[in-house]
């Protein structure tokens, strides 16, 4: 079985999307990672399954820290392993800049044209830089990381995996666990995982709990939605 889990609250800054963001946690974010690791600690307890000995995990800092904090909150021998098949969104030259600032340069670029409206959270838009990517495709590269997760676990281990929001959403879509719309109309707990299994017909979810969103718009990526 896979735990899978966005990171906890981190310090990102006012309307920058949070892509590749280097950022720690917060104080409250600490705090969900610690009850995170609690609570998979019941829940593998409870459907009688060891945890698998490696975490994988984003190598994005507040990916990594909500993983070992979830080690040390179990109290196993287990490992962190970094990849950056799990990372989120890139918006690749435009990294670190406000919505506004990357709206800006583009209209300043001859080579390219303004975004459309909702650019943010249409699946397949990709900033025209080098190094961005579009939702679908992160969620094409999460999802072939899942897909092989379980490779070394057996029947009776959880498996835990540590990403974020939008990679992970449109991960599930190309797996086939959500519809394209059910991805626009769900976001991610901070730290709250996701249960998945593989049977015969695929990959089905078997426990936790999507948030359902207020309002349509930006990707948990670029808003930090809770």
């Amino acid at each position: 079985m896979l735990a899978i889990l966005r990171h906890a609250d981190y310090r990102q800054p006012e309307d920058v999307p949070s892509a590749h963001l280097p950022w720690p946690l917060t104080g409250a974010g600490e705090a969900q990672a610690l009850a995170a690791g609690q609570s998979l600690g019941e829940i593998a307890a409870a459907r009688g399954l060891a945890i698998h000995p490696v975490i994988d995990s984003s190598r994005m800092l507040r990916a990594w820290q909500t993983a070992d904090l979830i080690r040390r909150a179990l109290a196993l021998d287990l490992e962190v392993a970094e990849f950056d098949a799990l990372a989120e969104r890139s918006v690749g030259a435009a990294a670190n800049l406000t919505v506004t600032e990357i709206e800006s340069l583009l209209a300043e670029d001859p080579r390219y044209e303004v975004p459309p409206a909702g650019w943010k959270s249409r699946a397949d838009f990709r900033l025209p830089l080098q190094g961005a990517e579009s939702l679908t495709d992160a969620g094409a590269r999460v999802a072939s990381h899942i897909e092989h997760a379980l490779d070394d676990c057996r029947d009776d281990e959880l498996k835990i995996l540590v990403g974020h929001g939008a990679s992970i959403r449109h991960a599930m879509a190309k797996l086939g666990v959500l519809s394209p719309d059910e991805v626009a109309a769900r976001s991610m707990y901070h730290a709250s995982p996701i249960l998945l299994q593989y049977v015969a017909t695929g990959w089905r979810q078997v426990g936790g709990e999507w948030k359902l969103r207020q309002r349509s718009g930006d990707s948990d990526e670029f808003r930090g939605q809770p």
